[in-house]
């Protein structure tokens, strides 16, 4: 096995039998640029998924909203029932009024900022934080059906049911697509690799006739692509963490959505593209060489 410092020390003999300026080299930056570019934007994608699932499933299991309908003193009254209901029911342990501006707030992003709100037939919202496993909901449904009756509670179940699945299934379909770009990319470095090698017939005969072995061609081959992979992939992994660094964030106004940009450790893992390309193109381009010297033979 060749050591790594040797592999890429550089040999003038060697890496004269991949030209520098020849047009695979050429392409195989291109190439890496471009897959790396996806590919971070494709693991970016992937991770916010995950933290989305985790956020719905999470927050939305220990919340609920109460919704009291009414006109006039008939919502005062049935407030008044329900909160007393939820007070001394276990499993509830806080719940907070939501005024009108708020409801306003959350709104916003569906209807447009201006929407008139103030004319829609609003509920007086009630935002419950629960305890999961001390809450039996369907107890609590009863309770307010015979002490205010005009109440409606909803533990968002299933909205949360069909978020958290939404966001798995995206997340599965961007690790999808991400090996789907490592494939791409390691079946164009081999071809072209072997093209390489085709371009360069004379000149690997002549290596083998002064003694040359196909591991010393091999890994003059490796060398030129693995280091051009590096290079275009790097730029294109750079070009990807700078599109997400302007994509709009979570914190942002009128942005209701999780931002798909790495969080904290996450930021790692676009940093190990380039280097897995590198791996890619090492790993493809020996198999491809070896392939195509043996048919030389």
């Amino acid at each position: 096995m060749v050591r790594l410092p040797r592999l890429f020390a550089g040999d003038a003999a060697a890496a004269r039998l991949v030209p520098p300026g020849a047009h695979s080299g050429l392409t195989v930056s291109m190439l890496s640029a471009i897959m790396a570019f996806f590919a971070v934007l494709v693991l970016a994608l992937a991770l916010a998924a995950g933290r989305l699932a985790d956020d719905w499933g999470g927050s939305l299991a220990n919340s609920g909203t109460l919704q009291v309908f009414g006109v006039g003193e008939d919502v005062e009254i049935q407030a008044r029932a329900a909160l007393n209901v939820l007070r001394t029911t276990p499993g509830v342990q806080s719940v907070r009024m939501i005024g009108v501006e708020e409801q306003r707030a959350l709104l916003e992003p569906w209807l447009g900022s201006e929407a008139a709100v103030d004319g829609l037939p609003l509920p007086l919202l009630i935002e419950v934080v629960t305890d999961p496993m001390r809450l039996n909901v369907d107890s609590l449904r009863l309770r307010l059906e015979g002490e205010a009756p005009e109440a409606v509670y909803d533990d968002h179940s299933g909205l949360r049911a069909s978020l958290v699945l939404t966001a798995q299934r995206l997340k599965v379909f961007a690790y999808l697509c991400l090996a789907l770009i490592v494939i791409a990319l390691a079946a164009v470095l081999g071809l072209a690799a072997q093209a390489a090698v085709a371009a360069n017939t004379q000149v690997i005969r002549t290596l083998r006739i002064v003694g040359a072995r196909d591991r010393y061609i091999v890994n003059a081959f490796r060398r030129r692509f693995v280091m051009r992979a590096l290079g275009g992939s790097a730029l294109g992994a750079a070009f990807g963490l700078g599109l997400i660094g302007v994509l709009p964030q979570a914190s942002e106004p009128g942005f209701f959505l999780i931002g798909i940009g790495p969080v904290g450790w996450n930021w790692a893992a676009p940093i190990l593209v380039p280097p897995v390309a590198g791996i890619i193109a090492w790993t493809a381009t020996g198999w491809a060489v070896r392939r195509r010297l043996v048919r030389q033979a």
